[in-house]
């Protein structure tokens, strides 16, 4: 659903917005421009915007704020980051098919599943619907990679997501899910996983997890990436490679016959290799019409996950790995799960589907993905 361009007598298609509104959380309505030109054209007229949006809202914004601010009071943060404003939930429109915590917040069908702990083989047509929105969590993911850069806050980033979702007739799953706020898990720096896209403008240096899933016919497609942004050291592109060559040590062993408690030994031999650590506290899940199911798959060696792969099977495989301690720490927030030890933590995902012989990675990169930073830079 793209927006309309703000500037009065133009109505080309607009998605490029106001900073100032973006800086105040103001409403998505009445912010959005097609053009550079349109939006200096329009300047004096839109700063009334802000004005009458602050007059209207600022008692609930100063409420909230304060609600969030309350919440840190006196929190021991382990590395530098900090919590910054969360602007309101997004909503979605009625015509978009929503999975069962849309409203509220909790996942009845997961509950009942957790239970039961049946690890599902799916048929034919079930494998073609999770084929669909993998791919179109891919696309959606791509679309919030490319905006990577020092400057944007991760909010913008979510709202991106969002409408990328909805222009895809999809419901963003992490919206809700357990009462999360946003439609994307956006983690920077120390931040494990679970992040949530707040106003803090990203910053040259950082490193940056973007965590997407979409709900699209029935099935729930899950994958992210790292991203450098700006200039990043040599130590923290370590990292970053190290958490992609664990994921894909971990995939070449996917396949009919391998155990879900295999994957772990592999995965934390190569971030031992780089020196870094395994985080223990999250790992890779079951996924299709549920958005977490069974199996589990643990990234760490000597674990006790039950169960083998057969075809049909979809799951996710998802090794965060740390510069240092794999111990971690949850934010008052609920979510924000941060490195006791405040260094740097990264991740990378693919959901994947057993097959006859092997296994097909359902939310592969597209020729059009961004590059990563060892595709850009010529090795030595």
């Amino acid at each position: 659903m793209a927006s309309v361009c703000s500037s009065p007598g133009c109505e080309m298609e607009a998605k490029l917005r106001c900073p100032t509104c973006v800086k105040l959380t103001l409403p998505d309505d009445g912010s959005y421009f097609c053009s550079q030109d349109c939006f200096k054209r329009s300047w004096k007229l839109h700063k009334l915007h802000h004005v009458l949006s602050l007059g209207k809202n600022s008692g609930k914004l100063l409420d909230d704020r304060e609600k969030q601010k309350s919440a840190f009071a006196n929190f021991p943060y382990t590395g530098k980051l900090r919590a910054e404003y969360v602007s309101p939930m997004s909503k979605v429109p009625d015509h978009i098919q929503k999975p069962d915590y849309s409203e509220t917040g909790i996942p009845i069908s997961e509950e009942k599943s957790k239970r039961a702990r049946v690890i599902v083989q799916l048929d034919e047509d079930e494998i073609a619907g999770m084929r669909k929105v993998c791919r179109l969590a891919r696309e959606v993911l791509d679309v919030a990679g490319h905006m990577v850069k020092p400057g944007i806050t991760t909010d913008e980033i979510d709202q991106a997501v969002h409408r990328a979702c909805l222009e895809r007739d999809s419901y963003p799953s992490p919206l809700n899910y357990y009462n999360f706020p946003k439609s994307v898990c956006t983690s920077v720096n120390e931040v494990i996983c679970h992040g949530i896209p707040d106003a803090r403008p990203l910053e040259d240096g950082d490193i940056l997890n973007i965590d997407i899933t979409l709900y699209h016919g029935g099935f729930h497609g899950d994958l992210n990436e790292t991203y450098v942004v700006g200039n990043v050291d040599e130590a923290g592109k370590k990292l970053i490679k190290s958490s992609y060559d664990a994921l894909f040590a971990a995939i070449e062993m996917a396949k009919p016959g391998t155990l879900f408690r295999e994957f772990g030994g592999r995965i934390e031999k190569v971030a031992k290799s780089n020196g870094h650590s395994v985080v223990r506290s999250y790992c890779g899940h079951g996924i299709n019409q549920l958005f977490h199911t069974a199996p589990n798959i643990p990234h760490y060696r000597k674990n006790k996950a039950v169960g083998i792969c057969k075809p049909g099977q979809t799951f996710t495989i998802e090794p965060m790995l740390g510069e240092g301690t794999g111990r971690d720490v949850t934010w008052p927030d609920n979510w924000t799960a941060v490195t006791e030890d405040g260094k740097r933590s990264a991740q990378f995902e693919h959901t994947l589907l057993i097959t006859e012989s092997g296994c097909e990675i359902l939310t592969a990169r597209l020729e059009t993905s961004p590059k990563f930073f060892w595709e850009e830079e010529p090795t030595a």
